[in-house]
């Protein structure tokens, strides 16, 4: 008999504690490569646009672009998947968005800086899915949570380093954030490349078997399981990259009469109180369930969400805000998760579609959000984003509860027949 282990995870001797494979250290330094290069282009990015004597529309419509094309290109990187495995998907994901954003630096005119930008946006579906499709393949049901904790952590880290970074290099030139996020990436898909631990005959062997095993799509979508955790990640991508992105920095300018550095500072000390989160909520995520993390993360995360716009001033809402990064934690790990549990290792499309729904939230949030803000209120905004947030959180009720043990998608014990001596070897 032999016995064949979930790609890229490590055996282990009998009785050992059971512990992170390589590959999600690997890719927890991809995260962290490329969420350095993003947090140096975003504040600049902008700015770099209007250099084109372009509007405030045509600068949104470049920051749209990529949103909008990693959506479309989403529902295709399942079957990239199935067919050229998830680290050349990966690989040549992160290539993408690396030379776009390099010649992003050289564009001559506004619609090359807008179709480039676009390209960008492809090559990201590609990155985000396949990776999340590996963590989740590598990685045994009962550490789920902590590896995919640990690779968010990696975007966080990256996340409040790059910043930082770029506007050191804006006051070198405009252009030089782009060439630094090309260089960025370049280092992450050469980490991703020599790191990941490439497939070998028994990993071959192993996958067919997975791949025949896999669970097929249209049962993944009756799972509870994951119709709350694309719920939940639609809720997140209207409220937390939505909302809380679009109408905090506004907020504090315009109702708090704050400087703008402000938000910068409340965000920063916020991404370190999640960060500070991510290990025990990805512990208890493992240990206690997804269950009742998704239900009380979502439901604490309405009530702080509500109370944002009613802070008096900046160090109430960045108590708020580190309340609610402490909510996120719980937020960003279990619905990953519940996708694992309810999609097995050989997850492409169905990590696609997850993605695709935080991408949707991501896109209608911030342009519902500013028409509330304009035509009611700031709390009607924030209130309706607390409101799907509820309604997540009374969805996982429905979920089935406790920890899932195993899935036959992801760990596999593959028979084969003894094979018979041959007439010159026999005795």
């Amino acid at each position: 008999m032999k016995s064949f282990r979930p790609l890229g995870t490590e055996p282990r001797r009998a009785g050992a504690k059971p512990r992170l494979s390589r590959d999600v250290y690997v890719l927890g330094v991809i995260s962290f490569f490329v969420m350095v290069g993003f947090g140096v282009v975003i504040p600049v990015l902008p700015v770099y646009v209007r250099s084109f004597n372009v509007g405030n529309l045509e600068v949104g419509a470049v920051v749209s672009a990529f949103a909008l094309m990693r959506l479309v290109a989403s529902p295709f990187c399942g079957r990239l998947i199935d067919w050229m495995g998830e680290r050349l998907v990966l690989a040549i994901g992160i290539g993408i968005v690396a030379v776009s954003s390099g010649l992003v630096g050289i564009a001559a005119n506004y619609p090359q800086l807008l179709i480039l930008r676009g390209v960008g946006g492809i090559g990201s579906a590609m990155f985000t899915v396949s990776a999340m499709t590996l963590l989740l393949g590598s990685t045994s049901p009962a550490l789920r949570a902590r590896a995919i904790g640990f690779y968010q952590g990696g975007f966080l880290l990256g996340g409040m380093a790059g910043p930082a970074i770029g506007g050191l290099l804006a006051t070198i030139s405009l252009t030089a954030p782009f060439f630094f996020y090309a260089a960025t990436l370049a280092i992450a898909g050469v980490v991703g490349l020599i790191l990941l631990q490439p497939r070998t005959e028994q990993d071959a062997a192993g996958a067919a078997a997975e791949a025949a095993a896999a669970i097929p799509f249209r049962r993944v979508l009756t799972d509870k399981r994951y119709r709350a955790a694309c719920l939940a990640n639609f809720a997140q991508g209207w409220t937390s990259f939505g909302v809380r992105s679009a109408l905090i920095p506004v907020l504090i300018v315009e109702v708090l009469n704050g400087p703008s550095a402000w938000t910068g500072i409340a965000f920063a000390v916020a991404a370190v109180a999640q960060t500070l989160a991510l290990a025990p909520a990805a512990k208890f995520i493992d240990t206690v369930g997804r269950k009742p993390a998704i239900i009380g993360s979502f439901a604490a995360a309405a009530v702080i969400i509500t109370a944002v716009p009613f802070a008096p001033n900046i160090w109430v809402l960045t108590a708020l805000l580190c309340l609610y990064g402490v909510a996120a934690a719980f937020m960003g790990t279990a619905p990953a998760a519940a996708v694992g549990d309810a999609a097995g290792s050989r997850g492409g499309r169905p990590v696609a579609v997850f993605s695709m729904f935080g991408d949707v939230g991501a896109i209608i949030g911030p342009l519902a959000a500013g028409l509330l803000a304009d035509t009611l209120s700031y709390p009607a905004a924030f209130g309706v984003g607390a409101v799907l947030f509820l309604v997540a959180s009374a969805y996982a009720v429905r979920m089935p509860g406790g920890v899932p043990a195993g899935d036959t998608a992801s760990i596999l014990t593959v028979q084969t027949p003894p094979t018979r001596p041959s007439s010159a070897t026999a005795d």
